[in-house]
């Protein structure tokens, strides 16, 4: 088969498509003919071997993915060759014709969606699900300011909070971007690149502040987000692409707190957890991925790129 390898950490160009030995589903796991891999900013910090966590060399990027089962492991449960199936993780990764997973990674494709779609809701979703509630424990009736709203986990951080029943502020850098988040469930948009784009949040909450902000880049905006929370308000911190200086004093005052969270730290029990209250979403259609740029799996270098410009809109994919 064809998969995307990894021989040492560096840019984008580190990435080379290979002809691999397929993967064999041993006890408990499932072998997925992948039809779409979707690729997140986290994917670049592995491959540059700056994340935390960092992969044997060498290795196939990619966690989420979508497509046909082609073969099952003993015990491998409910799956069988044929079933549509996205990917909540894989053993072999997602970047290749075919993935290895085991059998709890592999969750029913709703019929509504296609591959594409189904490759832009594990990271996403489940990020976005675990920030509002997990970590932040988001109430209805509580306000939300979801920085980069028109991302993959902007997208779907939007959507899931107004279908909880949170008064939803988002963020983005475009016209474009900006309708989009209005159109997926915003009850109000702003500009961040608009210099008194906070002035008019202040406005929004009549400077009451915010309960919740999803932080997607914190190097940037965590300073100021510590000023906009409402009393006892959380900052979720789930993107960061450097070091800032903050006052503490900004957020003694309010009783307020900074949640880090990592959904590679959250285990099987916890990760099916929240895709079976994600599937209630799906199946009733008030989560809809976007998938904003396909591209050829050929071509998973350009994607690395274009997931770490600015201007998102969607999630992108790569087609094998």
């Amino acid at each position: 088969m064809k998969a995307i390898r990894v021989r040492e950490f560096g840019g984008p160009e580190a990435m080379r498509l290979e002809d691999v030995p397929n993967p064999i589903p041993g006890t408990g796991q499932v072998l997925v003919r992948i039809q779409a891999a979707g690729v997140n900013p986290v994917d670049t910090y592995l491959r540059s071997g700056l994340y935390p966590i960092k992969p044997s060399l060498p290795y196939t990027p990619g966690m989420d993915g979508a497509g046909i089962v082609e073969s099952v492991g003993k015990k491998a449960g409910r799956f069988k060759k044929g079933d549509r199936v996205y990917l909540s993780g894989s053993i072999s990764g997602t970047y290749a014709e075919l993935a290895l997973c085991e059998a709890w990674q592999a969750h029913p494709l709703p019929k509504k969606l296609s591959a594409a779609q189904g490759a832009a809701i594990h990271v996403p979703y489940a990020t976005a699900y675990r920030a509002l509630f997990d970590r932040a424990k988001a109430r209805s009736k509580e306000s939300v300011l979801v920085h980069g709203a028109s991302g993959g986990v902007g997208v779907a951080a939007v959507q899931i909070a107004r279908a909880f029943g949170l008064t939803v502020i988002g963020t983005a850098g475009t016209d474009r971007g900006l309708e989009l988040a209005k159109k997926e469930g915003a009850h109000h948009v702003l500009n961040h690149r608009e210099p008194d784009y906070l002035s008019k949040l202040r406005e929004l909450t009549r400077d009451k502040g915010v309960d919740v902000v999803l932080e997607m880049l914190a190097n940037v905006n965590l300073a100021k987000d510590m000023q906009l929370l409402a009393r006892n308000g959380r900052i979720v911190v789930i993107g960061n692409r450097g070091t800032i200086e903050i006052n503490p004093r900004d957020i003694m005052g309010k009783d307020g707190a900074i949640l880090g969270m990592s959904l590679m730290s959250v285990g099987p029990k916890d990760l099916t957890r929240i895709h079976a209250a994600l599937g209630k979403g799906f199946a009733n259609g008030k989560y809809r991925p976007v998938v904003g740029k396909e591209l050829p799996l050929a071509q998973a270098s350009q994607a690395h790129v274009a997931v770490m410009e600015p201007g998102a809109y969607g999630k992108i994919v790569l087609i094998p």
